[in-house]
């Protein structure tokens, strides 16, 4: 689906990519590490921007938004999207975001919870130790079947050389970004009880994540809501459009 607008918008030293699709209360789309917009939501968009303005946006280094030196973190990625909302004149909008999209969104609920209408991170941990630690000697082997396809590596690869103003830098950014979390310490159990925002937390059932995590999460974060999708892992969860999209419009709608 064609985007109907595109544009970028000069943010905290980032000339920041953003485009929209379809009329309604805005929802903002935040993509996983190393992916793009089309690559994490493209089979949610068309559904999505027929009662939402959809707003998707790419991070700092990822798709056509350049890498600049500064480093990666929620708080800048979080800031990067309260920064965009001002410059497209919202006060508050949805925000749905995937894996590293999805610790933006735990940030925005945090940190700037008056610029959230409703939260729905995918894939998504307060804690490093609710997450499968890869560190683990043997844990690739032990955990294989969570972990991306080759042909997942492969369309981030080609996304990335595709639309990057530096594509020759795949390897370079793709190693920064598996080591960019590093001495992530989460959110404390003060920052996310005082949550306002209504929240879905959404995960698979073979994510990073445990599913302990998951419940933990819902138990920490106020009034929050929990789905568990079956037979999935951590790169198919904004794939199971036959669960999300109902699930997103009783909870958004």
């Amino acid at each position: 689906m064609e985007p109907d607008t595109t544009g970028y918008a000069d943010v905290n030293g980032l000339h920041l990519y953003y485009e929209t699709y379809g009329e309604g209360p805005p929802l903002v789309l935040l993509h996983a590490g190393m992916m793009t917009i089309e690559a994490s939501f493209a089979p949610l968009i068309p559904a999505l921007a027929q009662r939402f303005r959809v707003i998707g946006v790419e991070a700092q280094g990822h798709g056509r938004t350049a890498n600049i030196d500064r480093p990666i973190t929620y708080v800048n990625l979080a800031a990067d999207v309260v920064a965009l909302l001002d410059h497209l004149g919202i006060d508050a909008a949805h925000v749905m975001g995937h894996s590293t999209g999805a610790g933006t969104v735990l940030e925005l609920i945090t940190a700037h919870g008056d610029r959230v209408l409703r939260a729905v991170p995918l894939s998504g941990s307060v804690r490093a130790d609710g997450m499968v630690d890869f560190s683990e000697p043997g844990a690739f082997e032990r955990y294989a079947d969570k972990l991306p396809t080759e042909a997942d590596l492969a369309a981030m690869r080609e996304g990335y050389e595709r639309l990057s103003p530096h594509p020759e830098r795949f390897d370079e950014f793709f190693a920064y970004m598996s080591t960019s979390d590093a001495g992530f310490a989460g959110w404390t159990d003060e920052q996310l009880a005082g949550v306002t925002a209504s929240t879905l937390i959404v995960q698979g059932d073979n994510d990073f994540a445990t599913n302990e995590h998951a419940a933990l999460m819902k138990t920490l974060i106020p009034g929050s809501q929990l789905l568990i999708l079956p037979g999935t892992t951590h790169m198919g969860v904004p794939r199971r459009v036959d669960l999300l999209l109902p699930a997103l419009e009783s909870f958004l709608g």
